[in-house]
């Protein structure tokens, strides 16, 4: 019982649970979840919207439609729209198997709001056990229009047989015996982090997106110049005022580990602390920041969006909770040491697009 690893995804799709059109790559298998692919067409529709009970997507999109895109040769995802993109992959589940997705890393740090539906779904990003059908992803850009591909791989999936999340004690007890931060644990449905506004030299403690700027083709790596999408955040006193509307990259004051036998997701905090939200990509893979896979704590970057109200954000704010779950087995592979990992061991860091900033960039 736990969420499946990298063997038992392979299982899955050696056994039918799991096809795609093309066939699977082995690059898309992660240590606990796998990579989903854009197929090759774009529905631009006019709002956000669920199947529901009873409905398939197919007729759905019918309802909702403006117009349809070519992807074959590229096609830009505008700021602001929301599309939906059919999914090369599809789904038998068994029974007994559930599953939940969530966007990639890298998608949400440029602000991309990827999000999975299903046939008939009632909630985004959750698979009930059973499931058969295909998947599609909702995109909305938020900050950055991007140039999409198919095959390109913005979200992920995940899948979980049984009761999977620690509880509190148990999280209490895995901490004693592999610290899961690097000091005092905060656990209270999950492990409490907070936001890191006085960092050990300089004052360069976060990115706020540029409103008004070109267009990112996800293929680029390392290719653009943060200073034309980014604002640097600076702060003396650890603290900053979120304005809203505004996407901020931000990154937690705790450095977390996953050991091996583990996973995790990022959840958002309570409402009640603030008016604004944490959490966009959320899966932590077996072996991120952990000494077994080649890292010694990895923060955790934030991707912070402020909602209707100016809010006040200060050094060590508790701003979310890391849900900790069992593997079902420990993976073959595992964050970072086996893989060629981008975040392994990160701080403060925009997605892999970018160029890492100079040190005068980062004083701007």
């Amino acid at each position: 019982m736990g969420v499946l690893a990298d063997q038992a995804i392979q299982n899955m799709i050696e056994n039918g649970a799991i096809s795609a059109t093309p066939a699977i790559i082995p690059e898309q298998i992660q240590p606990a979840s796998l990579d989903l692919r854009l197929g090759n067409r774009a529905w631009r529709v006019r709002a956000s919207f669920l199947s529901g009970a009873g409905n398939r997507m197919a007729d759905r999109l019918s309802e909702f439609e403006m117009h349809q895109i070519d992807l074959t040769d590229g096609a830009v995802l505008e700021k602001g729209c929301v599309y939906v993109v059919p999914l090369m992959e599809s789904l038998d589940l068994p029974d007994g198997v559930q599953a939940v997705a969530n966007a990639k890393s890298s998608t949400g740090r440029l602000d991309l709001l990827t999000r999975l539906i299903t046939d008939e779904g009632v909630e985004f990003d959750r698979i009930a056990p059973g499931y058969t059908g295909p998947l599609f992803a909702e995109i909305c850009p938020r900050s950055f229009s991007v140039l999409v591909r198919p095959g390109m791989r913005l979200n992920q999936i995940r899948f979980r047989e049984g009761q999977a999340v620690l509880t509190d004690p148990e999280l209490h007890d895995l901490h004693m015996r592999s610290p899961l931060v690097d000091g005092e644990a905060v656990i209270d449905q999950g492990l409490g982090f907070s936001v890191d506004l006085r960092p050990t030299t300089g004052d360069l403690v976060g990115y706020r997106a540029k409103p008004h700027t070109g267009v990112i083709d996800l293929d680029n790596i390392g290719f653009y110049d943060p200073a034309d999408y980014w604002e640097p955040i600076h702060t003396k006193d650890g603290r900053i005022i979120l304005d809203p509307g505004a996407f901020y990259i931000l990154v937690s004051r705790e450095a977390v580990h996953i050991p091996p036998e583990m996973a995790a997701e990022m959840a958002p905090y309570l409402a009640m602390v603030g008016e604004f939200r944490v959490h966009y990509a959320g899966f932590f893979d077996p072996g991120f920041g952990h000494a077994n896979a080649g890292g010694a704590g990895s923060r955790g970057v934030l991707e912070v969006r402020c909602h209707e109200a100016p809010f006040v954000l200060e050094h060590g704010q508790i701003v979310g909770r890391l849900v900790y779950e069992r593997m079902n087995t420990i993976p073959q592979r595992l964050y970072g040491a086996d893989l060629a990992s981008n975040y392994q061991g990160q701080g403060l860091k925009l997605s892999k697009h970018f160029k890492s900033p100079t040190a005068s960039d980062s004083q701007q």
